[in-house]
């Protein structure tokens, strides 16, 4: 088995752009095209299926089963010059040989679609207790320019954006495909819909579409109230090794 597109929707888009998300850091890139997908409305388009995902199946509350896999939806902007199509899914590949074979299929199938642009979407490791910062890297200087017009901050040299999001970036120009990326700041180990919402209020000035980001507010004050018990959490536990290690120092010069 080899990785493969499957069309469930026959279309054809204007001058379409392809905004892919996959899980990442923070799961930044997952959470705002999944966004896109709901508050857009956006249809199913594709599924993408890699021998590449991990090697398990999905059980839902029926019992039934389903493969890992990556999806594509449209959308047709009725006011704009430029159609949707959006991707995200269960999964990265898990070996470098994997990555770049589904980077390859991404780009055969966004090509097959007329895509000329393509937006990526993740997370940038950083601690910050300010609002999070939208890192941007391209293939294209216009697009970068107008990331930068739009909120983002250009990327550090030599900072590596891995995965599904960098390989789209350099392996988009042998394609003639111009791509971006979007990194929200995110500590990285929870879902960070905080990074997410600093994404699409970027990305949305970018599309030239309005987006309400107003539901993802729930989504915030609940990651914060998570975070704030894993602090306690590691406050006291390290309050606890703290007086261990007292006691043990009491104990030793006791006995000496």
């Amino acid at each position: 088995m080899k990785t493969k597109i499957t069309e469930v929707a026959k279309v054809k888009l204007k001058n379409p752009i392809l905004v892919e998300g996959l899980p990442g850091l923070g799961m930044v890139g997952r959470i705002a095209v999944r966004y896109l997908v709901k508050t857009l409305k956006a249809e199913r388009l594709a599924q993408l299926h890699s021998p590449h995902f991990p090697y398990y199946v999905l059980v839902n509350k029926k019992g039934n089963v389903r493969l890992l896999h990556g999806e594509f939806h449209y959308w047709r902007n009725e006011k704009g010059e430029n159609d949707l199509i959006l991707l995200t899914g269960d999964s990265q590949a898990q070996t470098i040989e994997g990555q770049y074979e589904v980077a390859e299929s991404i780009l055969e199938f966004a090509k097959k679609h007329g895509v000329k642009t393509i937006f990526t979407v993740g997370g940038f490791r950083v601690e910050t207790e300010e609002a999070p910062k939208v890192v941007v890297a391209s293939s294209n200087h216009d697009l970068l320019k107008k990331a930068v017009e739009a909120g983002a901050v250009v990327s550090g040299a030599g900072n590596p954006v891995v995965g599904t999001a960098g390989l789209l970036l350099g392996l988009g120009r042998f394609k003639k495909i111009d791509a971006l990326c979007l990194l929200g700041e995110t500590r990285g180990y929870l879902p960070d819909p905080k990074a997410a919402k600093s994404v699409l209020a970027v990305l949305q000035k970018l599309l030239g579409i309005d987006l309400d980001l107003g539901a993802l507010d729930k989504e915030i004050e609940k990651a914060e109230k998570i975070v704030a018990k894993m602090r306690q959490i590691e406050k006291r536990r390290e309050l606890h090794a703290r007086k261990m290690r007292k006691m043990e120092e009491e104990k030793v010069t006791y006995i000496s």
